[in-house]
């Protein structure tokens, strides 16, 4: 039967064949490796995957999809909520660190990539479609319009790459925005450093953009009696992510 794709689960399902081969060229996947997808929907990417890594786990909210997905032999299906799921566990029980790719929902983007965040260390990489605007956000540079406290939380941890544009057409049903693969390399010397400190100075940092940063992330350190130096008569977007990064490791 065919499947009416769920406006509620952001189920847009990737068709061009083309582009599935790019985007599995640029995974490159391998036998042994522990590659999990995160919502495979009906398989477009999951049957190329499988056809060369022999072995794969799927995540799969959608009961429907997960019942089709568990007739194809070779598939580990974990049907929940991918926030919910337990990536850690999963790395221990492969005992091996974790290949993560997966046409996201749009719509859970963000709360998925900081769900994932604190994994780091139990992964190789990460490849996933996203709206464009959100990879344009996630790798850019200080200075623009773009960087802000998704580059920084990132940043911090991840070498981000934009590896390739896929076009609305290129979905059934086509989205309303454009789209872009990415690719996410945990960095091997990462700075140690408490994650939800940072989250929270940048928050603040980021939470009124127009102003300078002496109104609000100045205030924020004030009242926690930072006695240290930070130049705070910058705007929020013209700080590096060593810096909030240097700035965490000392308050902390």
């Amino acid at each position: 039967m065919k499947h009416v794709p769920r406006k509620r689960f952001g189920q847009h399902f990737l068709t061009d064949a083309g582009v599935l081969d790019r985007i599995v060229d640029a995974i490159d996947p391998r036998p042994g490796e522990a590659l999990v997808e995160i919502g495979p929907g009906l398989g477009a990417l999951t049957v190329p995957l499988l056809e060369r890594c022999e072995r794969l786990t799927v995540i799969e909210l959608d009961r429907n999809l997960a019942a089709r997905l568990r007739r194809r032999a070779g598939l580990e299906v974990i049907e929940a909520d991918v926030l919910k799921v337990d990536f850690e566990a999963l790395a221990r029980e492969r005992a091996q660190p974790l290949r993560i790719v997966g046409n996201l929902p749009y719509n859970i983007s963000s709360p998925i990539l900081f769900h994932l965040l604190p994994l780091a260390e139990a992964v190789t990489d990460q490849h996933f479609m996203l709206q464009k605007e959100v990879v344009e956000r996630m790798a850019a540079a200080p200075g623009g319009k773009d960087y802000g406290r998704l580059s920084v939380m990132l940043q911090w941890r991840y070498d981000i790459e934009s590896v390739l544009d896929v076009p609305p057409e290129a979905f059934e049903p086509p989205p309303r925005v454009e789209s872009a693969v990415v690719r996410m390399q945990p960095l091997t010397q990462a700075a140690t450093l408490d994650a939800t400190l940072l989250e929270a100075l940048v928050a603040t940092a980021f939470s009124q953009r127009r102003k300078l940063l002496r109104h609000t992330l100045g205030r924020w350190l004030e009242a926690r009696g930072f006695a240290g130096e930070f130049d705070t008569q910058r705007r929020a977007e013209e700080v590096p992510v060593a810096e909030y990064v240097a700035l965490a490791r000392e308050l902390a």
